[in-house]
Formats: C-alpha cells, structure tokens, sequence
C-alpha cells in the first residue's frame, strides 16, 4: 500500500492493508496504532475540512471493533456516519484518506459504493439500529452467519426513528449489538431524558466488570456451569429491580445491556466486545467516550470543533470565517426578536450549524433545542404558533425532508403560521451524497397555501425573512444556500420586488431562474451580449407562490430557459411551465434542472455537472442560437 501522503514515518499504519493485519497486535501496538489514527485524522481534516470530534472520540472503540469482528463477514453500521473515519482508514482506504471529502475522492461517511466494509450508507442520524435489524434478520433468514454491530450516538437516540428500532430489535433472536457511543453530545450539547439516563448509568462500571467476569467463569465448568448462570442471570434480575427503581431501560427493550466501559480502555472494550459477541441475542454494549479525544483543544469544544474547515493543529486556530449566509440570517433573526417577544427559535441539535448559538445566549427562554427530531420540532413549532407565538426552525434542507408529514398535517391543513429558516439548500458540496439540498422546494412546491422564497444574496434574506415572520400566513420557508453570497452580488440590493425583469432591448429570449444560481445567469447574459445574443433575465425571489405577473411578462419572448439548482420533478420550473400553457404560451421552453442525486464534490463541480454553472448555460443558449431555428418541442429537459 502507498504510503499516507505527506506523513511517511508511520510505524503501523502504512502496513496495514485490512482490518486483518491487526489481528495479531498485543494491546500496546494497539494503543501505538491508535495515537497513528488520530495524528493522521488532525493532520488530514486541518487541510480538507471535516468531523474532527467526533471521529477522535472513537478511535479505541473502531480500532477493538476491528480487533473483535471480521468485516465485511460481520457488518458495521455507523451512526451518524460522521464517526466512520478511522474505520475508513482501517479498511484499505488510508492511502486515498487525503482525498477526503475531495472531488473524486472519499465520501466522508459510510458508503458501500466505496468498500465491502461499508455495510450500509448512513448520512442522516437515528437510523443504525433500523438497518442492522434487517441486515441482521437478513442473515437469520438466509442462513448468512456473522453479527451486526450498530453504532450509535446517545446523540442520536434523541430522534424518534432509533426508538422503533430498539423496539423491534429488542424483540428478535437475531446476532444483533448497539454499541451505544455515550459522548455526551451530539453536535451540540446533548439534551434530554436520555442524556441523564445515561449520566446515572455510568456510575456503575465496577459492578459490570465483576458481572461480566463471573458469567465467564460460570461458562468454563463443565456440564454445571451454564445452566446455574442462566439461572442467577433470572434471580440477579429479580433482584436488580427490586434495588433499582429505575431498571434499565434498554433491558426493558429486550436487550442484554453490558456496560458502561471505558471508551478508550482498550482491554476493556475488547473484553466487552468478546462477551456481546457471544451472546445469541441482542445486546446493548454501553461505553463512554470524550468526543475530540487526544486533541485539546477539540476536547476543550467539541461542538465547535465537531464538523470544521482548515485549522492550524497545533493551535486549533481557524482561518477567519467569511459572512455566510447562516450568519446573516444569525444577526437578522436576533434583531427581529429584540423587537418581538413572540419569536421563538428552534433547532433539532444544530445550534451551531443553522446559526443560533448568539440567539440562544440572548434569548435562552426563546430558543428550544429538541435534539434530532425534526419531526418533532415542526409539530412543536406548530403547537407554539396555536398559542399566539411566531416559532422559527432552522435546520438544514437534507434534513427538513425529516418532517414532510408534519410540515403537511400538523401545520399545513390548520394553517399554522410557522416559518422555516432552511439552510444549506441546494448543492451542498463536500456535505456529501447523503446531504442532498436539492428537495425542499420540490416538496415544499406540494404544500398548498404554503410560501417560500429563494433569496439570491443577503439584503433578500434580510428582507424574505421579515416577511416570512410577518407579512404571510401558514407555512412559510426562507431557503438558502451554504456558504458566501455569490460574487458579482455583493453590493446588488436592488428595489425589492417578489420577481425581477432585467430586459435588454431587442431580446427575444428569457432566462429564468431564482436563488444562489441568479448570479451564473446574470454573469451568462452579459457574455451572450458581447457575443451578440441578447437576452433578459427573470429572477423570482418568491418561489411558491410565482406571481401570475410573470407568466404575462414571459409571454412576450419566443425562447424561454428556466434554471433551478433543485430537483427537476415537482419543481419550481415545472410550476412555471404550467403557468406558462394556462397563459397560452406558443414558444419554446427548456428546463435545467437537477435529475439525480450529487456526489461528495465541489459546489462549483456540482453546478457544473449539471449544467448550471455560467460556461454551461453560455453554451447551451449559443448552440442553440446557432442552430437552424428556435422552434422546436414545447418543453426539453436537459
């Protein structure tokens, strides 16, 4: 195997090929091995941006994973995927580690596109024990053999999705363990009953330990010493919830709880590992961990350091971040609070992320953390908007598509007035396949009497959120992408209007498009000028519902091109050309728009992968000028 770039003087590493190869280490090449993972991770994610916390906090546990199991025989399910990158490392793929979350290169979570090791693709929390159920019933059925190990964040047991899996799970035969990875956290700080649950359990270590022991030498006499363990495993119990109120829950569930560990005490994890795997029923293996573990100052913060861009190692100190559009939004929504006691905010564990941490020190009566629900945190939202209060969700695209049902039915059909700050919409970049931005206007498009805008730069999102609080009923979403405001709009704060017509004289072509890619259609119309094409653009800004203005002010162009950094079914786009039939619209209308999935990539790759980009949208209208004749089908897609 090459060696890891630019770090050639590791010791053990660089010799490994498989999860195999560390079978045979003794616990200290182990621990050497895992000091090898956590400089190499620092020194990695410092130049390509990624989880940092997170994945140091697992490096004992993945590496007695891998010392215990034999994957991809045995399968590992990872939750949230974030935690993967040392098993990632472990599973043939150190050499192409550098290339993480790179055009081309590796994903930075779970994917089975990527290895055999990769059991399942894991992008959105809650959802480990759910697939492990079935991989695991998957091979009681086939006769398969081998276990499943789900990983699991307490983090992630705040969503509602990990609960059904506990509770089916709990009920099989299957050779199925939940390693529950109790960090404390999630992205931000973990909330909740569970968290206190798991505070109180981690006071009894010793009495797992000796537990654990004694089971294993009942095991070893003959012929006696199985069936007096089953019988005292029967009478411990009895008596266990006769001294603790609270009996375990997960026991209550069905499973086997053994725990909790140290997370970095290697000899323990593998003890407690050996003595799950022989269990033929579900177990829950409870261990402890210090997310950012081996690395101050991600110890020190391990939300701010859970997901980051470039950083110096030794110092932790990060580049400046630049105004984003999570930032704006972070001020702009404080304003309007000091001004308005009615607003609240709320975030499914993404305080950092969606930019509330500022709101919540302002405002800690008004900002609700509900954990990763979704879900959860509309119908809340719905139930505060009832009693008269103005709620705000923030949380990222990719996740809102979390609570469709909600958005519908708790608040849609009765008309709460609730507002969605959805963040991250769009192409996403090295977010990764499993981040997909690209769906709520599609799906937010199928909500009747709901409103959503596409600000293109910061003034607009200033401007479209006042109105989402206060100027619209019902559901009303402000959705915008990662990242700065795009060049050439800066200082573009036009007058504002729902839509915008820039028309140049004598065109009789019109693009048409709303959000982040204005900016590549506009800089696209002042190249076709130069080349002698003349064309206007229309911007929307509000997306749902389009002002019927625009259908008439189209009418009067022979060619019309809609550009939408979204999915192309149930679009914005498609809701344009069917305004545009019902208008009686006899030209030309093409669509480009997005038809599968992105891959880990750049935004900028992304866009122009599908057409989006400005070289892109200049070919497609000079070619097509350049054809014989603008007629054609009422509708193409590209």
């Amino acid at each position: 195997m090459p060696e890891i770039r630019n770090m050639p003087n590791l010791k053990y590493l660089n010799k490994i090929n498989s999860p195999q190869d560390i079978k045979s280490f003794d616990i200290k090449t182990l621990r050497e091995l895992c000091a090898e993972l956590r400089s190499v991770m620092i020194n990695t994610i410092s130049k390509t941006g990624g989880h940092l916390a997170s994945n140091l906090g697992v490096v004992e546990l993945t590496v007695a994973l891998h010392r215990v199991f034999d994957t991809p025989h045995d399968q590992f399910v990872w939750d949230v995927g974030h935690q993967c990158y040392a098993h990632k490392l472990l599973t043939g793929r150190a050499s192409r580690f550098h290339s993480l979350r790179k055009d081309g290169g590796l994903s930075g979570f779970p994917s089975p596109k990527e290895s055999e090791h990769d059991s399942f693709m894991v992008g959105h929390s809650s959802t480990s024990i759910s697939a492990a159920n079935g991989l695991a019933k998957a091979k009681s059925l086939l006769g398969k053999g081998g276990t499943v190990v789900a990983i699991i964040g307490d983090g992630a047991l705040t969503g509602g999705l990990a609960y059904e899996g506990l509770s089916n799970a709990g009920r099989s035969k299957d050779k199925l363990i939940v390693v529950l990875n109790d960090n404390g956290m999630s992205i931000s700080r973990n909330v909740g009953f569970i968290a206190r649950h798991l505070a109180a359990l981690r006071a009894r270590p010793r009495y797992v330990r000796a537990k654990m022991m004694f089971s294993n030498l009942l095991s070893s006499i003959p012929v006696i010493g199985s069936p007096v363990r089953n019988g005292l495993f029967y009478i411990k119990t009895e008596i266990k919830k006769l001294i603790y109120s609270r009996s375990s829950f997960f026991e209550e569930m069905g499973f086997n709880y053994i725990g909790p560990l140290d997370g970095h005490n290697l000899e323990d994890l593998i003890h407690g590992l050996k003595a799950a795997k022989k269990l033929d029923r579900p177990v829950l293996l409870h261990v402890a961990t210090i997310k950012g573990k081996g690395c101050e100052f991600a110890e020190k913060n391990p939300d701010i350091y859970h997901g980051v861009s470039n950083f110096d190692t030794e110092t932790g100190d990060r580049l400046p971040d630049p105004e984003t559009f999570s930032s704006v939004f972070s001020r702009e929504i404080c304003k309007l609070a000091a001004e308005d006691e009615r607003i609240c905010a709320i975030t499914a564990a993404m305080k950092s992320g969606t930019g509330l941490v500022e709101f919540s020190k302002r405002f800690p009566k008004r900002c609700f953390d509900v954990g990763i629900a979704e879900g959860h945190a509309v119908t809340f939202s719905a139930g505060l908007a009832r009693n008269e209060a103005i709620p705000v969700f923030a949380v990222y695209s990719t996740f809102l598509q979390r609570s469709y049902d909600q958005i519908l039915n708790d608040a849609a059909i009765a008309g709460e007035h609730i507002v969605l700050a959805v963040d991250r919409a769009g192409v996403v970049g090295e977010d990764g396949e499993t981040h997909q931005g690209i769906f709520d206007a599609a799906f937010l498009n199928t909500i009747p009497n709901a409103t959503v805008y596409s600000p293109s730069c910061f003034e607009e999102l200033r401007i479209n959120l006042r109105q989402a609080i206060y100027d619209v009923s019902g559901v009303a979403a402000v959705r915008y992408p990662r990242g700065s405001e795009p060049d050439g709009l800066k200082y573009y704060q036009p007058d504002y209007k729902d839509y915008t017509l820039f028309r140049q004289d004598g065109s009789e072509i019109l693009l048409v498009t709303y959000g982040r890619i204005f900016a590549n259609v506009r800089k696209a119309a002042n190249i076709l000028k130069g080349m002698g094409i003349p064309v206007s653009v229309l911007k929307l800004t509000r997306i749902k519902p389009i002002d019927s203005e625009c259908a008439t002010l189209a009418a009067d162009f022979q060619s019309i091109y809609f550009f939408e950094e979204g999915i192309r079914w149930g679009g914005i786009g498609e809701s344009f050309g069917s305004m545009l039939i019902e208008n009686g619209f006899s030209g030309r209308f093409k669509l480009t728009a997005i038809q599968d999935f992105i891959p880990t990539c750049s935004v900028q790759t992304g866009l122009r992968s599908v057409g989006l980009d400005t070289d892109s949208i200049v070919r497609l209208i000079s070619k097509d000028c350049g054809s014989a004749g603008m007629e054609g089908p009422w509708v193409r897609t590209v």
